[in-house]
């Protein structure tokens, strides 16, 4: 009863500790807009959610913890986890710095080697030696505040590129069921998916 009379009045307080909303309280101005730190809370760059799982994940300045962004990065079948490049994180709250208030669509994490070489076979675009496999890429959609569409991967690579001088690797995927951007820190190299 007390949850349906916070939820009704527009503010919600999350469990401490939790890494999917830091406890503070928050008002919720829509269902697609993020919630809005009322307190001196970290402020509120974004949200992640994860594509497979509908899984949302707020994050700041110190959420999502590395331990936390790690299991939403998980392999998406087999669950497994994987030490992922703290750099991944980092430049996605850099890239919120100029989106605040996006969402994050996790497209694609780690991917165990089995994952990956099935992708691999059923004519997926994907590398046989892949940085996903070594926690070393993320796949990622920004979807603005109040809209239903992505931004273009061709304006995420330029930012990466001319704003935060990513010197690991960029892919653009530009088909209407692809539309993400890839970022590895692996070697400097760029790439058009079809």
């Amino acid at each position: 009863m007390v949850l349906c009379a916070l939820v009704a009045s527009g503010s919600v307080t999350t469990r401490a500790g939790s890494d999917a909303f830091p406890a503070r309280t928050m008002r919720l101005d829509s269902k697609k807009s993020a919630a809005i730190a009322t307190d001196d809370a970290p402020e509120l760059l974004g949200t992640f959610a994860q594509t497979h799982t509908d899984e949302r994940v707020a994050i700041d300045a110190t959420s999502p913890t590395q331990a936390r962004f790690e299991e939403l990065l998980a392999d998406r079948v087999t669950g497994q986890k994987h030490a992922i490049d703290p750099h991944l994180l980092e430049t996605v709250r850099a890239l919120l710095q100029k989106h605040p208030g996006a969402r994050v669509e996790i497209v694609s994490g780690y991917r165990s080697e089995k994952l990956n070489e099935t992708l691999r076979k059923k004519g997926h675009h994907v590398a046989t030696h892949s940085q996903h496999v070594l926690g070393h890429a993320l796949d990622f959609r920004i979807v603005p505040p109040e809209s239903d569409r992505a931004l273009s991967p061709l304006a995420i690579e330029r930012e990466l590129r001319e704003d935060l001088h990513w010197e690991g690797g960029v892919g653009v995927y530009l088909s209407e069921g692809d539309w993400f951007t890839h970022m590895d820190v692996g070697p400097n190299r760029r790439w058009n998916g079809l």
